[in-house]
C-alpha cells in the first residue's frame, strides 16, 4: 500500500478579478467537489471511475 502524497491543492484553482476559477474538469457523476485526472487519452475520476476519451487531434496537411 502507497503512503500518502500531499496534494498540491495551488494547481488546482487560480484567481482571476477576485473570483476563483477552478482549472481542473470536474467528475459529472460526482459533482464539484471531485476533480477528474487528465491523462494522454483521457480523464478519469478516481472516485468513481467514469472516464471520458479526448478526441485524437486530426493534423493538417
Amino acid at each position: 500500500m502507497a503512503k500518502h502524497q500531499n496534494v498540491q491543492k495551488y494547481k488546482y484553482y487560480k484567481i482571476e478579478d477576485g473570483k476563483v476559477v477552478r482549472l481542473k474538469k470536474t467528475c459529472p457523476r460526482c459533482g464539484p467537489g471531485v476533480f477528474m485526472a487528465e491523462h494522454l487519452n483521457r480523464y478519469a475520476c478516481g472516485r468513481c471511475g467514469y472516464t471520458e476519451w479526448k478526441k485524437p487531434e486530426k493534423k493538417q496537411s
